[in-house]
């Protein structure tokens, strides 16, 4: 019976696995996929291609080490199994008879000693080097949030930037509609931003990890970076990417149900490039910086909050408003509706974390990186959008009154 059972699971992993395959090659003759420059590619067995001295020198770890435990194992096993059949009973072979040798004892200490220094000589190289964050051209604090990146430019060219970096609505879209349809493009399926990180080639770019909620991993595969952003702590890494490009990674924590739709895209372009979209996107902070005093027309302020909403607000609570599983909807939600507008602003500037069964928790992150009038505005538009149908008017001055 046990001798069937096992069988039984035998052919069962096998056709999982058939399963799979077949299922992965169905998707990619049904869709026009291929290899995505920087990110996964189709049938992919190897590490990213490297584009960082970093990453290079982890592929050369990776293959030296699979050689040496692989030569390790041919060696062993093929001694353990020439010894079994060379001394078989059959051949007429007895058991010896024996006790400690000082010798074997003294061979097999040493010998591993000397194979496990061998390996961890190059790897602490490795790893030291991995952790060297000093004299960075560029750092850049990212923040992991529910499920979004933030981007903020703390030292070097381009100080002072700072923006949101979400999942691309269509791809969301696509998402929620059961995927790519067939004959659809899908290379950058869910790893497609509105906002990517920008920075130069050849430089030294300093990555500060935090989170504002649960546990995030700011990792991309082509740097051969991953690291943790915790709430409440800092952590820091670094890359310096030597060739131009788009490179993909992902968030590598189980952050919560959207944990598959928070890509990241770091856009590598030279140093020339650089400073024309640093110098672009300080005209954009300029713009943006408003006058909290101003006072607002109604459909003026709901024009630009529809912006804000669908760049920040629609990939939980959705276009429509309805929301989806524990996402509050905001249609007809007695906290937009409230006459009370304080109560609506504190809980987009403040955030909330709400209690669910089983333990969880359903977090909505303070959303204070946004300027007072964005807030207004994204504020002001719920309330008279959907059947929302309210006339009130949020200022930024009404935000602005209540930052903390």
């Amino acid at each position: 019976m046990t001798k069937m059972k096992s069988i039984f699971k035998t052919l069962a992993t096998l056709l999982l696995a058939a399963s799979t395959w077949a299922g992965t090659a169905a998707f990619t003759l049904a869709h026009a996929v291929n290899d995505l420059p920087g990110g996964p590619a189709v049938n992919q067995l190897n590490l990213h291609p490297p584009v960082t001295r970093i990453a290079e020198e982890q592929h050369w770890l990776h293959w030296f080490m699979l050689i040496v435990c692989s030569i390790i194992f041919v060696a062993v096993f093929a001694v353990m199994f020439y010894s079994i059949w060379k001394h078989r009973k059959s051949r007429g072979h007895k058991a010896a008879t024996f006790h400690e040798s000082v010798v074997v004892e003294v061979v097999w200490t040493i010998i591993p000693f000397i194979i496990v220094i061998l390996m961890a000589l190059p790897a602490t190289k490795v790893v030291v080097a991995m952790k060297d964050t000093t004299n960075a051209d560029l750092t850049i604090k990212v923040t992991g949030m529910q499920w979004k990146w933030g981007y903020d430019y703390i030292k070097g060219e381009g100080e002072g930037i700072g923006f949101v970096s979400t999942l691309d609505n269509a791809h969301r879209v696509m998402s929620d509609a059961g995927g790519p349809k067939k004959g659809e493009s899908v290379d950058d399926y869910l790893l497609k931003v509105d906002n990517p990180l920008v920075v130069p080639v050849g430089k030294k770019i300093r990555i500060i990890t935090t989170a504002t909620d649960v546990i995030h991993a700011f990792a991309v595969p082509s740097f051969g970076i991953k690291q943790d952003a915790i709430p409440g702590f800092v952590r820091d890494t670094w890359f310096r990417a030597e060739s131009v490009g788009d490179f993909h990674g992902q968030c590598m924590e189980l952050c919560g149900k959207e944990h598959a739709y928070m890509p990241i895209h770091v856009k590598v372009v030279s140093a020339a490039d650089y400073s024309t979209w640093v110098a672009g996107e300080q005209k954009k902070l300029a713009a943006k910086a408003d006058d909290p005093a101003k006072v607002w027309a109604l459909a003026d302020i709901v024009k630009r909050g529809e912006k804000v909403y669908a760049a920040n607000c629609a990939a939980c609570h959705q276009a429509n408003g309805k929301g989806a599983g524990p996402i509050k909807a905001l249609d007809a939600s007695p906290v937009v509706l409230d006459a009370d507008k304080t109560k609506q602003i504190a809980l987009v500037l403040n955030g909330r974390t709400v209690a669910l069964p089983g333990g969880q928790s359903n977090v909505m992150p303070p959303w204070k990186q946004l300027s007072d009038t964005d807030l207004a505005a994204v504020i002001s538009y719920t309330k008279n959008n959907w059947s929302n149908k309210t006339g009130q008017v949020v200022q930024p001055a009404d935000v602005l009154a209540l930052r903390k």
